[in-house]
């Protein structure tokens, strides 16, 4: 089964879903980034579809339109899953419609603890003794779909927003691809003909 990624950044988390030798078919990225120059070093087929030519990052953002285009840009590269792996734009139900129970995210905490932007300063700043990472199955409301792994990452003394999210980023590099892997073969499973 054939992997889309979409990503927005540096393509850290994108790295090692290629280092897991999995199934990536195509790299979206929702704006000029890094992770698209991974996609090409590895010679992953890659396309921007930039949210500029939807209306940006302002209240014009046509979110519809957007997830309508993405859907065609997977479709076109026979995707049956999708990974999220850093990306930055929160998606409407066509997405959802068009691979139902089949797009994941990472998120940096314990999922439901944190949910949102914000999930490691809320967790600093809740004084919290540990956090984590969490793959979930992605769906309408934001962080709120069945939890598939999650992995716990001590909060030190003295960490600040970066010391600690680059510790959650160590442990999301190895348990997502892990994760994706083996809920790739439970899908595949599940679509054998019996």
């Amino acid at each position: 089964m054939r992997v889309g990624v979409l990503v927005s950044g540096t393509g850290s988390i994108l790295e090692a879903l290629l280092a897991g030798d999995l199934p990536v078919a195509v790299v979206v990225a929702d704006r000029p980034c890094r992770g698209l120059e991974v996609a090409a070093a590895a010679g992953v087929d890659s396309e921007l579809l930039d949210r500029a030519r939807f209306g940006g990052f302002g209240a014009g953002f046509d979110r519809q339109a957007y997830t309508e285009a993405l859907v065609t840009v997977l479709r076109a590269h026979g995707v049956g899953l999708v990974a999220m792996a850093g990306f930055g734009t929160v998606l409407a139900a066509p997405v959802h419609d068009a691979f139902p129970g089949r797009v994941l995210n990472t998120h940096p905490a314990l999922l439901p603890a944190f949910p949102g932007w914000h999930a490691v300063e809320e967790a600093l700043a809740a004084g919290v003794a540990v956090t984590g990472c969490t793959v979930h199955i992605a769906t309408l409301e934001m962080d709120a779909g069945p939890v598939l792994a999650q992995e716990e990452v001590p909060v030190r003394p003295g960490d600040t927003a970066e010391s600690l999210h680059e510790r959650i980023k160590a442990v999301e590099r190895v348990l997502y691809p892990r994760t994706v892997r083996a809920y790739l073969a439970e899908l595949e499973e599940r679509d054998e003909p019996r």
